[in-house]
């Protein structure tokens, strides 16, 4: 069993705890970015914090997760909408074919994967042209590393690749030579959105 199936039955208290306005405005502003007809496969959607703002505005959402706990968890949360088919997916290794999704979003895991910039091709190749690549992830205010909402994950066993801050998230993409636009949802821990429209 793996450190995120351990932690999925207090992950959402967790973060309603030490994050609540980031947690929940992320969901919201992810949202924005979907259209009513929009298929939309979700990345690392863990319990589902921002699969339960993306549902009510799509046609579809495949919401996908590594763990088994997180799923359990996202089913419990967003069970009742008739909208979501969950599956257990690999980020790196999407199995469905190219330009199959209007919308393809990522939260709060990019920082966590060994090869980053792989896992953006993948999300890139999945989705439509003309469509989007939306990629949420917590940032640090100011220092690149040390937060201590990082420092506690790293005791139960969070393993991080990369720590960004607002800056050096911008400059990931930049040297990765993906063109993104940038917003962020401030607060206690802010997340950084880069969305990416595919050409």
């Amino acid at each position: 069993m793996g450190v995120w199936d351990v932690f999925s039955p207090f992950y959402d208290a967790a973060e309603t705890i030490y994050n609540r306005d980031v947690y929940t405005s992320t969901g919201k502003r992810v949202a924005a970015e979907i259209n009513e007809g929009d298929t939309v496969l979700e990345c690392a959607c863990g319990t589902g914090s921002i699969t339960r703002y993306i549902a009510p505005k799509c046609r579809l959402i495949v919401a996908t997760d590594m763990s088994k706990g997180m799923l359990f968890e996202v089913q419990k949360n967003c069970g009742g909408l008739g909208n979501i088919k969950f599956r257990y997916a690999d980020i790196m290794h999407i199995n469905c074919r190219d330009e199959r999704f209007d919308k393809v979003v990522a939260g709060n895991v990019i920082h966590l994967l060994d090869d980053s910039y792989g896992a953006v091709r993948e999300l890139l190749r999945v989705c439509k042209s003309g469509g989007k690549v939306i990629i949420p992830t917590y940032i640090n205010s100011e220092k690149p590393s040390g937060s201590v909402a990082a420092d506690a994950l790293r005791v139960i066993g969070v393993d991080f690749k990369q720590e960004f801050t607002y800056e050096s998230y911008k400059r990931f993409f930049a040297d990765g030579g993906f063109d993104a636009v940038f917003d962020i949802v401030d607060g206690r821990m802010p997340c950084a959105i880069a969305i990416i429209e595919k050409k």
